[in-house]
């Protein structure tokens, strides 16, 4: 039936090649960026003694979490039933890799000795986070390989219910294990609490959610593929729900926060007196990655308009960044409490607010991170059958 056929795009436009030219650019770029650091040392980039976690982490997490979130939409169709949805699980799973991959390869770039990551694949320490993360990393590839194999092998897919379940399943673990590396760090004031693992659940799926509703409507338009009102405003309402979902659990966290003595420091460094880390969470964090892409997607004259669809999408996008920025960053920024009710300062800038200014080395590495994600969706739809010829009003209503 029209409503579960699938294609691949037409890869001999020069639109396409122009495309695919582009991100492989960037990813150069990124990679020669990552290079120079390696070759002249992190001295040269705005990471010191104090922040060791910069704006590569940053997009890297955004990635790694956003990829996790990129999966809610196929998890609706297999585990939750959802045959309006089933469409759409394709892109949804290929996406959630491509994204992960991104992360992953800022990750590994920025550690100064990428080939350490040997180590760290051989040797386990059980009682490491970061232990536990690459099995859920490495496995997360494996389940959501299968899953899609399940969807696009007529034979397989009798398995597809039971490989989305265990996707699903996966996912919340991973990005729970993703929230627990700052949570598990009692020493950080901002870090210690175990809402940062639910928070990041949430967040994850509002970031993922937001790329994929880009990443789909790029690939109907740029392909001429007919796509309804109706799936839009289906995910446009789940947007909707995941941003606020957000919000509720950043006043939970801050709440708790405020309500334990020993954490009123950190607060207000990071509400009120954190120069750029207060900026980003009141204009970035809570203004541009909540308040306005909650109205743009509510709004009664809003509805059906696509536009403004992109821009909360974007605007999700900027304040996820925003947000992690503020946890990662800004949690590092904030002085150890090393000795509690005392008051600290040596030569080595015990008790100081450190300093940090991304360099423009960290910022092409993030960027090529994205542009990794969405050159491999890119080449995905083009050699494999991923998008639906048509999500017209009247197909997808018509199998409702």
């Amino acid at each position: 039936m029209d409503f579960l056929r699938y294609s691949t795009i037409e890869a001999r436009s020069s639109k396409f090649w122009m495309l695919l030219i582009g991100l492989a650019l960037i990813v150069l770029i990124g990679v020669l960026s990552a290079h120079h650091v390696e070759v002249e040392g992190h001295v040269i980039t705005g990471m010191n003694n104090q922040i060791v976690w910069g704006l590569p982490h940053v997009f890297a997490i955004f990635l790694i979490v956003a990829a996790s979130g990129a999966l809610n939409v196929a998890s609706i169709a297999s585990v939750f039933g959802k045959v309006e949805y089933k469409p759409l699980a394709r892109l949804s799973a290929l996406l959630a890799i491509a994204l992960l991959a991104g992360g992953l390869a800022v990750l590994v770039l920025d550690l100064g000795r990428p080939d350490r990551l040997i180590v760290a694949m051989t040797k386990y320490n059980f009682k490491s986070i970061f232990a536990w993360n690459i099995i859920l990393y490495t496995g997360f590839f494996a389940i959501v390989g299968i899953y899609i194999w399940s969807m696009m092998d007529n034979a397989m897919q009798k398995y597809s219910k039971k490989a989305g379940l265990f996707a699903f399943i996966w996912r919340l673990i991973l990005t729970t294990g993703t929230g627990s590396i700052f949570g598990f760090l009692v020493a950080r004031s901002a870090y210690d609490t175990a809402m940062l693992a639910p928070m990041f659940i949430i967040m994850s799926f509002a970031f993922g959610l937001a790329f994929y509703i880009l990443v789909l409507l790029a690939s109907y338009t740029w392909t001429q593929r007919p796509l309804g009102d109706y799936v839009l405003n289906r995910l446009r309402n789940l947007l909707g729900v995941f941003i606020a979902s957000i919000l509720y659990f950043v006043a939970v966290y801050h709440a708790t926060n405020l309500y334990a003595t020993e954490h009123h420091a950190v607060e207000y460094f990071l509400l009120v007196d954190g120069g750029i880390y207060t900026s980003l969470f009141w204009v970035g964090q809570v203004l541009i990655g909540g308040i306005i892409p909650l109205a743009l997607v509510y709004m009664p004259q809003t509805k059906n308009c696509r536009k403004t669809l992109i821009a909360a999408c974007a605007m999700v996008i900027l304040g996820g960044i925003a947000q992690l920025y503020v946890i990662i960053v800004g949690g590092q920024a904030f002085p150890l409490e090393m000795f509690p009710g005392m008051e600290v300062s040596s030569s080595f800038f015990d008790g100081v607010v450190a300093q940090y200014y991304p360099s423009i080395w960290e910022l092409l590495l993030g960027l090529a991170g994205i542009a990794i994600a969405l050159l491999i969706v890119t080449v995905g739809v083009a050699i494999l059958d991923f998008l639906p010829d048509s999500l017209s009003d009247k197909i997808v209503e018509a199998k409702k």
